[in-house]
Order: structure tokens, then sequence, then C-alpha cells
């Protein structure tokens, strides 16, 4: 059995148990033969199991050696090869232990077994892609690992979710994985979940999960709220494309809360072709109006943008018309704009003169009669 996702090839853990291995480690940069996922479309998109979102891992079968926790932190994982503790090696990421058989006779686990956890979404959503991260785990990494996904309303806990009356959609069958590497797997069921149950066969070690996707808010919590952010991840709003992408993900700007530190915003390179700018272009989740935005620079001291502009249109093909005029930021700082007159937009894009970062930005307003509707569609068929 051969899976390929953009040219990573993981070879056939049946015919050779140990044809995924990567080499002991030995000495110097932990991650010089780490083996990357390649250049994936979907990575592209929010991870909908970023604990900035309000993601968890809610419960495990087994965290023996190392706590499930680990798996959605967002600095890449980290080796010490001398940090040992009283249960025996300590490894950034979740490991179970070693499974075994019934008896003597059978020493090892039968077919079926496996370890699981369960990840709560920290917004729901149509999951586009997944990365199972088994970075430093080279001979403890499972066989294979599978997920599984469903959508439960409210807060639901571990006891609910496993319960018979909950059902499982399985988003990835049980497919070989490789050690120390980054493995990819793109997902097609197009359907809108709340909590996914990652599988490792039949034990072993996992570094980090990303679970990207398409945020689908609930139309009926949206206009429950009355006026709100209709740009942020957790209202759908999505990153379509950008100028630059050199020192962070221009997703972070539509984040939820304020950044934290420099690197948790929108960073470009420095700009040096004269009479041009960066921008970053994102769509809301349906037509909405816009009334009032807030632009801030937080923890940017020395690298904000200058100026800021804000277009904005209606519609894949509508005119671009100017929301904001270009604008002098100040650095480190939060800037409040009231508009004139609502503007109805689907999309907008940000321009940044000459270059610089932009923490968060939210446009606040409410979503149009016909982007109600556009929405409150788009989630009944999701949730079908």
């Amino acid at each position: 059995m051969t899976f390929d996702a953009s040219e990573t090839t993981f070879q056939n853990s049946d015919t050779d148990p140990h044809a995924n291995d990567a080499a002991p480690y030995g000495g110097g940069d932990p991650y010089a033969d780490y083996r990357e996922a390649g250049d994936l479309p979907f990575t592209e998109l929010v991870d909908l199991a970023d604990r900035r979102l309000g993601a968890g891992v809610i419960a495990a079968n087994d965290e023996f050696f190392a706590e499930r926790e680990n798996l959605l932190i967002r600095e890449r994982a980290v080796f010490d090869p001398e940090h040992f503790g009283h249960k025996g090696k300590i490894m950034d990421g979740w490991e179970t232990r070693r499974r075994r058989g019934a008896d003597a006779e059978t020493p090892f686990p039968a077919p079926e077994d496996h370890d699981w956890a369960i990840v709560r979404l920290g917004a729901p959503g149509i999951i586009r892609g997944l990365v199972v991260d088994t970075a430093h785990f080279r001979g403890n990494y499972p066989q294979r690992v599978s997920v599984q996904a469903t959508s439960v309303e409210g807060a639901p806990g571990p006891e609910q979710l496993l319960a018979d009356d909950v059902k499982w959609e399985e988003i990835l069958p049980p497919t070989p994985v490789r050690g120390h590497a980054a493995n990819a797997f793109e997902i097609t069921s197009g359907r809108r979940y709340t909590h996914i149950r990652l599988c490792q066969h039949p034990d072993g070690g996992i570094a980090r999960l990303r679970v990207h996707g398409e945020v689908v808010p609930d139309p009926a919590w949206l206009a429950a709220l009355g006026t709100v952010d209709l740009i942020s991840v957790l209202n759908g709003g999505t990153y379509e494309d950008a100028s630059d992408r050199f020192y962070s993900s221009p997703t972070q700007i539509i984040l939820p809360g304020t950044s934290r530190k420099m690197d948790d915003g929108w960073e470009n390179r420095r700009r040096r072709v004269r009479d041009t700018n960066d921008w970053v272009r994102f769509r809301l989740p349906a037509q909405g109006a816009v009334r009032a935005i807030e632009i801030d620079t937080a923890y940017l001291k020395g690298n904000s943008a200058g100026w800021i502009a804000l277009q904005g249109r209606n519609g894949d093909t509508g005119e671009w018309f100017e929301i904001l005029p270009r604008t002098r930021l100040q650095p480190d700082t939060l800037h409040r704009f009231v508009l004139r007159a609502q503007a109805v937009v689907t999309h907008v894009r940000l321009d940044a003169f000459p270059d610089g970062g932009v923490a968060r930005m939210r446009l606040h307003g409410t979503l149009t009669e016909s982007g109600a509707a556009e929405l409150t569609r788009r989630y009944e068929e999701s949730g079908a």
C-alpha cells in the first residue's frame, strides 16, 4: 500500500513494518533529517484545532509517556536527548505505552487494537486536510493512523461523545505514516464537524496535529449576537491571498483576541521595489454590511505598516471600491474607524504601504438579508 501526498510516499508497512522508520538520532540538529510534507494548498487554510480558537484535546485512552495536550501546541516539537523522567524518555507529543497481546502465545496486540485521543475543534468547520506530525518519534511512531469525525452541538464531554448514539464518520482510514515526518492527508468529506478522534494503530507517539479547513458558523448564533466581527476566523472569515507570507501567515490577522507577541500577526519582508506595496485579501462568510473597523499593530514597534488602506467588493466579480483611504498607522497601537456609511461587501483587501506588519483587523457589522440566507444554506447543507 502506498499513499502519495505531494510527493511524500508511505511504504507498505505490511511487508516491512520498519519501512517508514527514521534513522536513530545521531546528534546535532534534530530536524536535519526531518521529512517535510511539501507544499500543500490546504495548509493555507485555518487550523480548526488551534487552541487560540478554543480547541482542546479533551480525552485519551492512554498518555503514559507524554500528555495528549502536546498535540495542539503551536510551536514545533522540541527534542532533548538527555530529558528522561520516572517513566522513561520524555517526548514533546502524545505518546502511549507499548500494547501487548493477550498471553505469552500471542504477545502482539490484536489487529483491531489501537489508542485514541478526542479533539474538540475550536470552531465547527469543513475539514480539507490533516497533518499528523511524528517529529522525533523515529522508531516509536504508530504503524498507522486513522481519524474519525462527528458533529455534536453544545459542549459535550467525553462520556457524551463516546456514547453509543453518537455517529462517528471515518474521514481517514487506517493509513501508514512515517516516523520523524510531517504526514499530510487531503480530506474530501465536505461535511461540517465539531470533534475528531485521532487513532494510533496499535500504539506509539505523535508530536503535533493540525486540522486545516473552513469554519462554517451557525447563522442563528451570529443573528443573536447582532453586530459581529464579520472577518473573524470564528465567524467564518477566510484569508484568500497575499503579496507576502515571509514571516507569518496572514490568517493570523483575523484570529480572535489580541496578539501576544510580534509574530502573532502578519509581518512581511522589507519591500525594496519602489511604487509597490504589500496586501492581503479576505473573504467574509457571506455578504455583510461593515460599519466600523479596527486595525491593531500590537507588538509591532519598528516594523508595523506605515500606512494602510482598505478596499471592498461585492461578489467575486464586483468592482473594488474604497472603504478606508490611505491612513497613517502608529506602532503598537489599536486604531478604530467608524464609517460614515456602511460598506456592503463579500471581500476586502488590506493594503500596507510600503510594507510592514498588522497584528489584527476586525470588521464590525452584520450579515445582510441575502448574506444570512446564503450562510444558512451552507450551514444546513454541510450538516446533511
